[in-house]
Order: C-alpha cells, then structure tokens, then sequence
C-alpha cells in the first residue's frame, strides 16, 4: 500500500482515522500498531516478520543497553552486537547480491546468487532504530519499558516506508500522550494533500519526460539538459512529496515529526544543499558516524578521512551499485573543496551566482544517482558538455520544450518556496481560499491517479 493509492487516500484512511479519533486514548497505541502492520502487509506480508523481528530485537537490546551502562565494557559490548544484527540484515537484504556480483567482477567468475527483494523501508527503519541505541548509549535516553510503545515507534505506518527517519528522542512523550483533534487533523491533511500533489502533478509527469528522453540513446546537449533537469526536479518533489505526506499523516495523529527538506534548491553552496536536503539522513551521519570519528576535531588529514568515510557510506546507503558511491565520493570532495579551498570565494559572491554555482553541480551529481550503468553515464555526462552530441539541439529537445514547458516553469518557483508562500499569505487573508485549492488539488491528483498509471516512490527503493 502507498499513500499516493487510491485505497489509501479513500478507504484505509478515512476508516483508520475515523476508529483512531474515536476509540479512547489509551487504545490509541494497540489501534496504531494493527494499523502500520496491515499498511506494511499489504504489499509484502512475508516481510512484516522481518520489521516485527527488528522492532522486538531492538527493544530488547534497548534494555540491556540501560542495564549494562554502569557495567565496564558490557555497553559497548552490547551495542556492537547490536549494530552488527541490526547491519547484518539490512546488508543480506539490500547488498548480498552487490557484493557477490562485485566479487564475481574481481576473479571474472559469474556467481549465482538468489535475486531478493528489498523489504520496503528496511534502511529507513534499521536507521532509525540504530539512532534509538546510540542515543541510549550515549545517555540521551533512557530505554522503553513498554514494548508496545517501542513498537509505535519503531513500526509506525506513517515514515515507515521512506523517511524521515524519525529519532526516538523527538517523540518520546506524544508516544505516551498526544493530542488528536480536528484543527490537527486539518493541519495534518492540509500537509498531505500538499505532498500528493507534488508527487502525483508533478514529479510523475516529469518522470515521463526523463524516461522519455532516457530511452531516445544519442541525443542533443539541449536534450540531455532537459532531461536531467526533468529528474533533478522529479528527485526533489517526488521526494519531499513523501515526506510532507509522512509529516501530515504524522500530524493527523498527534505526532510532531521535523522537517525532511527545506528547500534545498535555494543553497548558495554544496554544504548548505545537504543541510536542507534528506535532513533527517544528513543528520544520522553527522551525529552517528562523523562525530565519533572525530569530526573536525582532530588533524586535517582525519577530518578529511573522516568527510570520505561518511560520504562514501552515504551514498551506498542509497542503494547496493558502484554509481551511489561514486556519487556520495563526488560529495565528500566537493564538501573538501568548499571547505579548504572556495570558503572565502563563496562569500564573496552573489546569491544568485553562489545559487548557480550550487545548482550546476548538484545537477551534475543526478547524473551519478541516476545512472547505475557506467559507460551510459560517461556517455550522458559527455553529451551536457558536447561530446559525442547529436548537435546543440533537435527535434526531441524542441518536442519536450512545447509540451512539458508549462511544467518546467511551475516546478522552478514550486521547488523554491514561491507558490507556498503565496498559498500562505492568500489564505491568512482568505481563510476559505485554503478549503478550496485543497480541495482542487485533492481532486485535480486523484483524476491524475485514476487515468495514470502507478509511479512508485523514488526513495522508497532505497
């Protein structure tokens, strides 16, 4: 089941919310759990056992964690069986094949291996429940007694499948208790409509035309512009279009879950891009992985170690190829570059020119994400530049450029905060103007899901 369903929006909802609003509030917790384990199972009931197992197994070892904190070497003890259960199953899942096919690759043997499918939301909820044993190791929490609500936490329907990856720590209490009225449900559905429209009106359509142009092989320098700009834009409001979704749905239910992007396409550098986008994964790394290896406090060449190490597993966190980890490398030096080299360069500049500069590479780094295949991303990335071209522009170029203009200028201003501003000053003025473009949106996305065809969430492969 997703969200941008039919079934979803217009059955499993309404039903849910209506059971959850009306039943008292310590059922509310039993309602949640029996709730996310019928949306999980819907599309891979064999691999609810699995989200089960992690969430018992994480609660368990969240108690020893607190037990052993006082007992020498006992902790860290635990906690490193932990994280090597909790990364043992995500890396048998997600990367077993990567790493058999790599090997196979080095001694140039072909070895079978069975093809498996990726649990959906299995990096998203191991992430998750590895920052919930961190932060007790580190005495930032205490351990959940209740297993019950440590399986809210850990399984809760709303930022299961692909993010944000909720810490523990930010919804301690609304576990406990939290409000559910109909103001926050209005605010909540307010957010989700805002998300399926991103999603279902936009990133889907520009989806066509990056799949369209993909196929076409040689192609022009405008043509392959287009086509990455298209996905650029796909990536940011097919994604983000989940979070403000997970965030309102979160809402619905008297959960405060923080931001996901805050319009990283503003940024007037690459360090500022990655502190608006993917927040809650930008901010696992820092916290997790660079800090406790030291960080910026220690000697140049570990900081920069350290930069690699964390951008290097960034980016195969994205997904089990070669592609993602050159990618999350492209970042870590651009990251260097910044902070060595351009720092003072950067602020010297204009916003619109520092907002170019950005842009340009990040850009340039989709092509990286999108491209799995290396000689295909060698070829795309020749051709923005010239190379090996089908002329400056043709007749691909010009057919994309009559048809999808429209959608290119809406999503330009839509990515930078300027349609939701304008949304927000208009209703402040006109409160029933929020009623109606809601619901104009509502029903504009749900013609779009009837009449198209279903385009998965991009980061819900990862």
């Amino acid at each position: 089941m997703t969200f941008s369903s039919i079934f979803f929006i217009f059955i499993f909802l309404p039903v849910f919310m209506l059971i959850y609003f009306l039943c008292p509030e310590k059922a509310r917790n039993i309602l949640l759990i029996i709730g996310s384990l019928l949306f999980y199972a819907w599309g891979e009931p064999v691999y609810v056992i699995l989200m089960i197992f992690s969430a018992l197994f994480n609660y368990y070892m969240g108690m020893e964690l607190e037990r052993s904190a006082n007992e020498s070497g006992s902790a860290k003890g635990n906690l490193l069986f932990a994280i090597i259960v909790n990364l043992a199953i995500l890396g048998f899942f997600k990367y077993f094949g990567f790493l058999v096919s790599s090997i196979g690759s080095l001694i140039h043997v072909s070895l079978p291996h069975p093809e498996l499918a990726l649990p959906i939301g299995i990096s998203f909820y191991t992430f998750k429940n590895l920052s919930y044993l961190f932060d007790i190791y580190y005495g930032k929490t205490t351990a959940q007694r209740n297993v019950l609500s440590f399986c809210v936490y850990s399984m809760m329907f709303p930022h299961m499948a692909a993010g944000p990856i909720v810490r523990y720590t930010d919804i301690q209490e609304q576990i406990q208790k939290r409000q559910v009225n109909l103001f926050r449900i209005g605010q909540g559905a307010e957010l989700f409509i805002k998300g399926l429209a991103k999603k279902v009106l936009i990133a889907d359509n520009l989806s066509i035309v990056y799949a369209g142009i993909n196929s076409t092989g040689r192609m022009s320098v405008v043509t392959a512009w287009i086509g990455i700009f298209a996905y650029t834009m796909q990536l940011y409001f097919d994604f983000s279009g989940y979070s403000d979704m997970a965030i309102g749905l979160g809402k619905m239910l008297g959960f405060d879950f923080k931001k996901n992007f805050d319009y990283p396409y503003l940024s007037t550098s690459i360090s500022e891009f990655w502190r608006r986008w993917h927040i809650s994964l930008g901010s696992w790394f820092r916290d997790y992985v660079y800090i406790p290896l030291g960080g910026n406090r220690c000697s140049t060449a570990q900081n920069i170690r350290n930069i690699l190490v964390v951008w290097a597993l960034t980016g195969l966190w994205h997904g089990a190829s070669w592609n993602f980890v050159l990618w999350g490398l492209y970042y870590g030096a651009l990251l260097l570059l910044e902070k060595f080299v351009l720092k003072n360069v950067l602020e010297k500049l204009p916003s619109w020119a520092a907002n170019l500069y950005t842009m340009f590479f990040v850009i340039i780094g989709w092509v990286f994400f999108s491209q799995t295949d290396f000689g295909a991303m060698g070829r795309y990335l020749l051709t923005l530049f010239g190379i090996g071209a089908k002329g400056f522009i043709d007749g691909t170029a010009l057919y994309y450029l009559r048809t999808g203009i429209i959608l290119f200028i809406i999503c330009i201003p839509a990515s930078r905060g300027l349609l939701y501003s304008r949304f927000i000053r208009l209703t402040k003025r006109h409160p029933a103007a929020a009623v109606v473009i809601n619901a104009f949106l509502l029903i504009l996305s749900t013609a779009y899901m009837v009449y198209n065809s279903y385009t998965p969430f991009l980061y819900a492969q990862f």
